[in-house]
């Protein structure tokens, strides 16, 4: 009798991670039927917290911590299943215990900033009315946008990266109460990518780490683009989980900004988004013509750097698995959700007072 009850005791123990699992998943599902539930208790409440003893945590380290833990997670999945295979290890066991940290990794997720994913829209979130978006509110905020850029124009270099991130969270702190986050929320400290070519072979320039409340940027990022990618994970880290609200964060610190580089590097990210969209226009040439040569010249070099650094293999690989775990998780357009950061923009001249008053 007793040698049961410690087999049954041992079965809950080794099922644990799973059953707590289950229940995240079926909290999940709950979740998406009320975020403002998931507004009011865990965006504002429990994931401050939360965000605030994993960055305490993670900002003693100057490498990343979430780097090395995926690194090490592969390195001993290879182990084990070679252990299996050779049979050192129990089949049996190997799969348990694989289960086991699958289970505990979605746990993890959600409960350090997952839940996010659940939350209300920025429209509903900030009392936004959607406009009615037509071509010409299209080429109206383009050629703010066009204007903003060449007034603004600036040659960078690889220097003052330090000072660029004071500026953001500066600019983060004095937006906070427009753009409706908890600041400061913790803490954000840049960390370069341990695998930072195999990164940006896939075509990843820059991700937030939400297992221990990371922020990571390639180090061949091009100087003009690391602040605006920079405010876009930051955006993250304050509990952005679509793409494109974390893009309109990045353009309203950057604008906003009283940095000549950070509202140059606000405007131009912009600008390839709107030009994308302003493809299908007749006058295309015509838009072109208004932008700074320097700047379209810039803008065709840009893509050509960032392709000749990619592998199209991988990055078409990285891009079906994120377009996948984006609409697992209640973003339904998957990776295209970067490019509705356009409408967002359009949304923000419509309905914020600090809009009309973004420095150009």
């Amino acid at each position: 009798m007793e040698k049961s009850r410690k087999n049954l005791r041992k079965i809950l123990v080794d099922l644990s991670p799973v059953l707590i699992a289950l229940l995240i998943f079926i909290s999940t599902r709950i979740a998406v039927r009320n975020p403002q539930f998931v507004e009011k208790y865990y965006s504002d409440c429990v994931y401050p917290v939360v965000a605030v003893c994993l960055s305490s945590f993670s900002n003693l380290f100057s490498i990343s911590i979430w780097d090395i833990f995926w690194a090490i997670s592969i390195i001993l999945l290879i182990a084990g299943l070679f252990l299996a295979i050779f049979r050192k290890i129990k089949a049996g066991t190997f799969f348990l215990r694989f289960v086991q940290v699958v289970a505990v990794m979605y746990i993890w997720l959600y409960i350090s900033w997952g839940y996010n994913y659940f939350r209300p829209d920025i429209h509903t979130r900030l009392g936004w009315v959607p406009p009615k978006t037509d071509e010409t509110e299209f080429r109206s905020v383009l050629d703010t946008i066009i204007s903003g850029a060449n007034s603004n124009y600036v040659v960078f270099d690889s220097t003052g990266y330090s000072e660029i991130d004071s500026l953001i969270e500066l600019s983060y702190k004095m937006n906070s109460a427009c753009l409706g986050i908890t600041y400061p929320n913790g803490s954000r400290r840049n960390k370069k990518m341990v695998f930072n070519s195999i990164m940006e072979k896939s075509g990843i320039l820059g991700y937030y780490g939400p297992f221990f409340s990371e922020i990571h940027l390639t180090s061949n990022a091009l100087p003009s683009d690391y602040p605006a990618a920079l405010a876009h994970e930051k955006a993250h880290q304050f509990g952005i989980t679509n793409e494109a609200e974390a893009s309109l964060f990045s353009y309203v610190v950057c604008v906003t900004s009283d940095d000549q580089k950070l509202r140059y590097s606000g405007y131009m990210t912009l600008l390839i988004y709107f030009l994308n969209d302003a493809l299908i226009l007749e006058d295309y040439a015509g838009l072109e013509k208004k932008i700074d040569r320097r700047i379209l010249h810039y803008l065709y070099y840009r893509k050509d750097y960032y392709l000749n650094l990619q592998n199209k293999t991988m990055e078409k690989a990285q891009s079906v698995a994120y377009d996948a775990y984006l609409k697992t998780n209640h973003i339904k357009s998957g990776i295209k959700n970067y490019d509705q950061v356009v409408a967002l923009v359009i949304s923000w001249y419509n309905n914020s007072q600090s809009g009309s008053t973004i420095r150009k």
